[in-house]
């Protein structure tokens, strides 16, 4: 599974792990209050995979597509990377499964701190509706990733404050539960 863990306040580059000292691990269960829930998957075999196909018949996920982040594949390599490292939240779940590569996910915990993700390939990740995140390449800045969607895809960022949104309220009541 994915590794998580507190993350520093340091001003250094986003790419690096970032990890508090001493370091605060986040369990698979801590992300899991938080709504965030992750797979191990055969990322070699993708294309085949039955556990890949069994997921995305439970969640009907209908929709995919792959992205390569990398300076010679993503047209405004630099200026991509600066939006996806914007906190912001989503309207809908974000799904991402890294085929190749590594990169990490940050989300905010009840008490908004952030946690960093750090995902690789075989690696799936599901965040819910509602929740800030963001996203960052690691150190050796390429990913590639399946993105998957409900329907037809809707990526649209809302950079924080995003707090009226019908998705935002009903997050933080699932987390009021869960607590």
């Amino acid at each position: 599974m994915v590794q998580a863990w507190y993350m520093d306040d340091s001003e250094e580059d986003q790419r690096k792990p970032h990890q508090l000292q001493p370091t605060q691990p986040v369990s698979e269960q801590e992300l899991q209050r938080l709504g965030v829930h992750s797979y191990k998957l055969d990322a070699d075999n993708y294309e085949t995979d039955p556990a890949l196909a069994k997921i995305r018949k439970e969640n009907n996920y209908s929709w995919m597509d792959i992205i390569t982040i990398h300076k010679d594949t993503l047209p405004n390599y630099e200026q991509k990377l600066k939006i996806f490292y914007e906190e912001h939240l989503h309207l809908d779940d974000e799904i991402r499964y890294i085929l190749e590569g590594s990169g990490y996910f940050d989300v905010r915990d009840q008490q908004e701190r952030w946690i960093r993700i750090s995902m690789e390939k075989g690696d799936m990740i599901t965040l819910p509706a509602g929740i800030y995140h963001r996203f960052t390449l690691d150190e050796k800045n390429y990913v590639k990733a399946m993105r998957l969607f409900v329907g037809e895809p809707v990526w649209t960022p809302y950079n924080r404050p995003a707090d009226d949104f019908e998705a935002r309220s009903k997050y933080l009541q699932s987390l009021a539960q869960t607590a």
